[in-house]
């Protein structure tokens, strides 16, 4: 996991077990088949692309919770 997309996704998502929780879920996701939101760039792990799609709007607390 890249710091400075974890630095970023916690000024969006303020509680940091949320955000745990959060990137945790949609890494789970996203192994299981899951289409990314986002353009995956080379040497981007699932954690990486999570937190990504947070930074950009693509997903948040509500979309995950949802699917509970």
């Amino acid at each position: 996991m890249k710091s400075e997309l974890v630095e970023q996704a916690a000024q969006i998502v303020k509680d940091p077990p949320i955000l745990i929780n959060m990137v945790s879920k949609r890494v789970r996701q996203l192994t299981s088949g899951r289409s990314a939101l986002v353009e995956r760039r080379p040497g981007m792990r699932e954690a990486d692309v999570a937190l990504l799609e947070i930074i950009h709007g693509k997903i948040k607390v509500e979309d995950l919770q949802d699917e509970a």
